[in-house]
């Protein structure tokens, strides 16, 4: 309610306007949809709209509804009422109620109802509306204030017939007899207790709806991100809690609610049911299959909004998580608990990354989370199709929230996909969790607080962005072994405009993560793929999460790849070098070139520990580039059928001994010769 409005309403506090010709006036603008139209139309004068208003309207409405028209306020005019009428009741004392009948009421018992109104509110006086409703079959519903007593047969029988589908899901296909009479025995406790089932519960009613967001009044004690129901049926997450009013966003279609449709409190937090049955299946935010594979029972429930384990929780990130990529698991190796972001331009290779990281996760005894959000349907689809050929669904879950979905499921996307994992987390499983991208889930967040009508701040995002992604990310972590000794490692993706990492978005993520791996667009280009940028990408956990064969089987790589790159700068005009130069150039040269690797094709941690190897002990030293992956390839085949005791030793210890390390020489200059 802006200033003019406020005006308004004093206007009416003076004026001493009963609470009659308020409800005459609502009748007046409800009956005749088009007069609101008509009178904030700038071609009808004045007096035309001072004859329609006292033609219309009581006489102590007239003065206000032609200082509406001039402060353009005729669209609100419902607004300002119902605050007018909120202070009516206050100062009044008094209370409204309205009650659904199919029987009328005895006269004692509306005198017992009316007392009951008034102890309950400590109000010195109720006005009790009574209507005839045949729909709630018998009983009575009261609604009184925020609060809702249903004591009607249709809530009754609807709660008996969720109470037996819950009992027949349970027992379904058993034919014992044990499990019969525990049917046939909740079945007679149900009829046995018809007529108490009933309940009060808070309700509130919808006062302005538009564009997936609804404002609703009552509700004095809701939780912010409390569902709440519809009485269509829909749900939606409570956002904004104001004086009078909280803002809800719509989980799903707005189709069959009107402004003064009900809402009732569920008493519980957006959640989503979680078992094992995930495994394998495409799901969307709230949970539901969108794989035409059947229904998914829940074992258990978990909240999508979740506190992050504490520091004591905690244990050090040591153990690691490999991607398969040489380039990645040599330089910035990823540790099991770890969040490292995956960042660059469009089209450069980001998701390509993620889908290897899981296929690579194959008998790793790893569960995968793929969180797809705001992406092209056919895009997931394929990438699903990708998992599938490569035998990674039978460990994974893909949480999809699509592009052409609401923005309010775009947005507990990632909470939800991390609900998932907290599940398994919590059963003592090592997790990896993708979120692609999250720069669409800002947006998405973005659209629904303008909606909300939050302030708007640095690129209009809302001041509590960086709150947004914090408390996502912070739930990843590696528990100690009192707490279930599980991991929850997250990847999460942000896409750059032309490179830009000091944006605002890529800024907020990069200081939340522990390293980012920051892909190029003039690398991908130039046929460096995977395009990482060696100078701008970080692991801040590093050599910890690293096994000891691959920290000293990589040596020196990062160091030789930067003094390449520079030389191959300083050099790239001149025409006589000397051989240290030469010998440098090409040794930077055969790395780039051992670094790229194909699609869908990730490495085993021994073969990368032998490649490592034999690169920095000059063991590809003279081979020709364009035949470099061949003579790699043909390299492994050859220890995979000669060296197997070598691949096993690598495989369990994980350390490169001297012993080791001699053995690999031998093999590597047998195959040479």
């Amino acid at each position: 309610m802006n200033d003019a409005d406020r005006e308004l309403l004093k206007e009416l506090v003076h004026l001493e306007v009963s609470q009659t010709d308020c409800s005459d006036t609502r009748k007046v603008l409800e009956t005749c949809p088009d007069l609101a139209d008509t009178l904030s139309n700038p071609l009808v004068t004045h007096d035309e709209k001072r004859a329609v208003i006292s033609k219309l309207f009581p006489e102590s409405m007239q003065k206000f509804m032609m200082n509406a028209v001039r402060g353009g306020a005729i669209e609100r005019i419902g607004e300002i009422l119902d605050e007018y009428d909120s202070i009516l009741l206050d100062k009044q004392g008094s209370i409204k109620a309205v009650v659904r009948y199919v029987t009328p009421l005895t006269e004692s018992q509306q005198a017992d109802l009316r007392q009951f109104i008034m102890d309950r509110f400590v109000k010195e006086d109720v006005d009790i509306e009574y209507k005839h409703d045949p729909d709630i079959i018998g009983g009575f519903i009261l609604n009184a204030g925020d609060l809702e007593y249903d004591k009607s047969y249709r809530t009754s029988l609807r709660l008996m017939k969720d109470t037996l589908q819950n009992k027949a899901t349970e027992y379904v296909g058993s034919i014992s007899k044990s499990k019969n009479s525990d049917i046939i025995s909740v079945l007679k406790t149900e009829v046995r207790d018809f007529d108490v089932k009933s309940g009060a519960t808070q309700t509130g009613f919808v006062t302005r709806l538009g564009d997936g967001i609804a404002r609703v009044r009552g509700m004095n004690s809701v939780m912010y991100g409390e569902l709440v129901e519809f009485e269509t049926g829909i749900r939606g997450i409570v956002q904004n809690l104001e004086e009078k009013t909280v803002g809800v966003v719509l989980l799903g279609d707005d189709h069959g609610l009107t402004e003064g449709s009900s809402v009732i409190r569920t008493g519980k937090r957006a959640g989503i049911g979680v078992s094992d049955e995930l495994l394998g299946r495409v799901v969307d935010a709230l949970g539901a299959p969108i794989d035409g594979l059947g229904q998914i029972k829940a074992e258990d429930y978990f909240p999508i909004e979740r506190e992050a384990p504490g520091v004591i929780e905690r244990k050090p990130v040591s153990v690691p998580l490999q991607t398969g990529i040489l380039a990645i698991d040599s330089m910035f190796p990823i540790g099991r608990g770890q969040r490292e972001l995956i960042i660059g331009d469009r089209q450069t290779g980001k998701t390509s990354i993620a889908v290897d990281t899981i296929i690579n996760q194959k008998e790793q005894d790893v569960i995968c989370i793929y969180v797809a959000i705001g992406q092209k349907s056919s895009t997931v689809a394929q990438i699903v199709n990708t998992l599938k050929k490569y035998g990674a669904m039978d460990y994974s879950v893909v949480v999809c929230a699509s592009a052409s979905d609401p923005a309010p499921f775009q947005y507990i996307a990632p909470y939800s996909g991390t609900a998932i994992a907290e599940y398994f987390m919590s059963k003592g499983k090592d997790v990896l969790i993708i979120y692609d991208d999250l720069s669409k889930h800002a947006v998405a967040y973005r659209a629904m607080s303008l909606l909300l009508h939050r302030p708007p701040g640095r690129e209009a995002y809302p001041g509590d962005v960086f709150y947004l992604h914090s408390r996502l990310l912070e739930r990843s972590s590696r528990l100690d072994d009192e707490h279930g000794g599980g991991s929850l490692t997250a990847l999460p993706i942000i896409e750059t405009l032309a490179g830009d990492i000091s944006a605002y978005i890529p800024t907020n993520v990069i200081s939340i993560t522990d390293g980012q791996i920051f892909l190029e667009s003039e690398l991908f280009n130039s046929g460096l793929r995977p395009a990482v940028n060696y100078g701008l990408s970080v692991s801040r956990v590093g050599g910890a999460a690293q096994t000891k064969a691959m920290k000293k089987a990589s040596g020196n790589l990062r160091i030789d790849l930067a003094q390449f790159k520079e030389m191959e700068i300083f050099t790239q005009f001149s025409s006589e070098l000397d051989q240290s130069t030469t010998e440098l150039l090409n040794h930077g040269r055969m790395l780039t070139e051992l670094l790229k690797q194909p699609l869908y094709n990730p490495l085993p941690h021994y073969e990368q520990v032998i490649i490592l190897y034999a690169a920095q002990h000059d063991f590809f030293k003279g081979i020709p580039l364009e035949d470099l992956r061949e003579y790699r390839t043909d390299l492994m085949n050859y220890i995979r059928s000669y060296g197997q005791d070598i691949i096993t030793e690598i495989e369990e210890n994980k350390v490169l001994t001297d012993d080791l390390a001699e053995r690999i020489e031998r093999i590597l200059t047998a195959f040479e010769e």
